[in-house]
């Protein structure tokens, strides 16, 4: 037999396990099947489908791999290798002994040829989301009375359309960018129309002598808006981080400040903060797609208050000169936070001028681009694709010069975490973006155990790495956010 016949040979017992995966489960260690009242097999889990061959080609990476119902399978998993040995022996009886000889020495050629994915097909964003991306262990549903699992559940509702203003709106409008950045709410009159009904007279004016004293200004998306439960704002954990009441107002610790953390005072240039002897904080920008309540940096953030007039960090190429040139400066950083703001917010081609930028000083090995924005507005990655191939191409860039570069962004709750939010950041893990999760610690909203697990969960359950939990900043105006130090370590343990 000829490497023609040899190809053909391979293909028809691909084929013939393709149509046999119609009935079987390939994943499992034991029967997957039911039987009806006859005897008869029913199908309950379709099986792997693996690709046939034009050719001996290698995976994007050039590991080899096969799809197993297009999730990443590597070959070195043992069992998936034993497998599929088994599965291509058991077709092998129709052909001569020397016929199976050749297959069998092939074997490794099939393994090495299979594609896990067809990787150009998955960065082809259709609007608003793939409509045909990989099956995920997500989509597998657990028991949702199994406090075990809870973590894998994802809301796939249409929760938006509970707000009377969004009541018609459609998926494909929600998870359009553009739309959360047109309703995203930044004054108390629009948030009152938009929740008219939903809430008590009592709570507007609960929120208007709030903001009065609030130290960061009024912005919230309407994905986050969405996720509220109106029927129990005040107890609410996304309402708790992002909209101040007057009535939960505490006095503020004597040692709060607007700058808690004394960036300020370690600013050698504008924008730049040298805390540590290897790394610095780089503050581009100084808005984000919501604002939070316990900001640390409500010194700068956002616009004026009725009481915090607010420094700037200005958005501006020409600004972040001195800030790079005192990084080249010293040799001894090793280590960027890109924050301010938001990198969020961030012009794809700014994302790009100051990922490239800093990759270019050679003792600069780690990158972190700091972001609220995929707990706030997943979306975005989906939908704003400019900005998503951006952070991805950078990502690659450091890869190839054999630098570290992260998205660092900032879950708080699991009522933060839709469908949404999975599909946007498992997009960015099947496009090697790695990204890092740091929470911090709100009372009545992760102050307990059973919530901080969850939490935590649910992020790995994204390919999420739970990154770090820290202390309530000692920030001026949110002493009913803080937890005690002692509530903390009780935690912990």
């Amino acid at each position: 037999m000829d490497s023609t016949g040899i190809l053909e040979s391979i293909n028809m017992i691909v084929r013939s396990i393709n149509k046999e995966s119609d009935h079987n489960d390939f994943g499992s260690t034991g029967s997957q099947l039911s039987t009806n009242k006859n005897g008869s097999k029913a199908e309950m889990i379709q099986g792997p489908k693996i690709k046939t061959l034009s050719g001996g080609a290698r995976s994007k990476y050039n590991t080899p791999n096969i799809s197993l119902r297009g999730q990443h399978t590597s070959l070195e998993h043992n069992d998936t290798v034993a497998m599929l040995r088994n599965k291509l022996e058991s077709k092998l009886g129709a052909l001569s002994d020397d016929e199976r000889n050749m297959v069998r020495s092939s074997l490794d050629i099939i393994l090495s040829a299979m594609e896990i994915l067809n990787l150009k097909e998955q960065n082809k964003m259709p609007e608003p989301v793939q409509k045909h991306a990989p099956r995920l262990m997500a989509d597998i549903g657990p028991d949702e009375s199994d406090k075990q699992f809870v973590h894998r559940i994802f809301r796939k509702d249409a929760f938006w359309q509970k707000i009377p203003a969004f009541a018609k709106v459609t998926e494909a409008e929600f998870l359009d960018v553009k739309f959360q950045n047109k309703f995203t709410v930044r004054k108390l009159d629009r948030l009152e129309e938009l929740i008219h009904g939903l809430v008590e007279p009592a709570f507007i004016e609960d929120v208007r002598q709030g903001m009065e004293e609030a130290p960061m200004n009024l912005s919230i998306s309407p994905y986050l808006l969405s996720l509220i439960n109106w029927a129990d704002p005040y107890n609410d954990p996304l309402r708790i981080q992002f909209i101040p009441l007057r009535s939960r107002r505490a006095i503020d610790h004597p040692k709060l400040t607007l700058d808690s953390l004394g960036e300020q005072s370690h600013s050698p240039v504008p924008g730049l903060v040298h805390r540590y002897p290897d790394k610095v904080l780089f503050l581009p920008l100084d808005v984000c797609p919501v604002y939070c309540r316990f900001c640390t940096r409500s010194y700068a953030i956002g616009g004026d208050t009725g009481t915090v007039v607010k420094m700037k960090f200005k958005n501006a190429p020409q600004q972040w000169h001195d800030a790079f040139e005192y990084i080249k400066a010293h040799p001894e950083i090793e280590d960027v936070l890109v924050s301010g703001g938001d990198a969020y917010m961030l012009a794809p081609d700014r994302m790009m001028f100051i990922g490239e930028s800093l990759l270019s000083i050679p003792h600069v090995r780690r990158m972190r681009f700091a972001s609220k924005g995929p707990a706030v507005m997943p979306m975005k990655i989906l939908s704003d694709t400019s900005w998503t191939e951006a952070l991805i191409s950078i990502v690659a860039q450091g890869r190839a010069m054999g630098k570290e570069v992260y998205l660092h962004t900032h879950f708080n709750s699991p009522n933060e975490i839709t469908d949404i939010t999975r599909r946007a950041l498992m997009h960015l893990f099947f496009n090697g973006v790695k990204v890092r999760n740091q929470t911090v610690l709100i009372k009545g909203v992760n102050d307990t155990a059973d919530e901080m697990v969850h939490l935590i969960k649910k992020l790995s359950y994204m390919n999420v790495q739970p990154y770090y939990v820290y202390q309530h900043d000692m920030v001026q105006g949110t002493e009913d956010l803080r937890t005690s130090l002692s509530e903390t370590i009780e935690l912990e343990k």
